[in-house]
């Protein structure tokens, strides 16, 4: 039988959620003619009918404010090598943006450069959920890249093996 444990901290948590791999994406707009927008690994699909696909947001955000109520928001998937990409738009202070390759597209939404996939979306539902928002997007348009994507797994960066 297995010996499971109870959970005793944050850490002890973490490290359990760390074994699970994820992809990495950037979420963005143009607020006041200004890029903003956020790393999230909690990205993942949803729907095909309607077009949904989610991202687990701190409640203590204070990047989600200023997106959620844009029209349209730029999901992009980064790739692999974007792990500077990340880790910028990950950054508390300061500006994310600044030595990242970005774009706009229709109604301001931003958008990775040199990522793997790009969705315009936008807002479709947001559930309360413990320390986070979970925030259902709906997808408008996108693009995909025939790029590897960047996969995030033990809190390090990793590469997927080709078979």
């Amino acid at each position: 039988m297995i010996d499971l444990q109870p959970v005793t901290s944050d850490g002890h948590l973490r490290e359990a959620f760390g074994c699970f791999p994820s992809g990495v994406t950037a979420v963005g707009a143009l607020v006041d003619g200004t890029p903003r927008g956020m790393a999230a690994s909690s990205f993942t699909s949803v729907s095909l009918a309607p077009p949904l696909v989610s991202l687990c947001i701190q409640r203590t955000s204070s990047t989600w404010p200023l997106l959620r109520d844009r029209p349209r928001l730029g999901l992009s998937v980064l790739a692999e090598g974007q792990d500077d990409v990340c880790l910028r738009l990950s950054a508390r202070q300061g500006d994310r943006f600044r030595d990242v390759g970005w774009e706009t597209g229709p109604d301001d939404s931003v958008f990775v450069s040199g990522s793997s996939a790009w969705l315009e979306c936008s807002l479709h539902e947001e559930v309360h959920a413990g320390d986070h928002l979970i925030a259902l997007l709906r997808i408008h348009r996108l693009q995909t890249a025939d790029t590897p994507p960047l996969v995030f797994h033990g809190s390090r960066f990793r590469r997927l093996a080709a078979v």
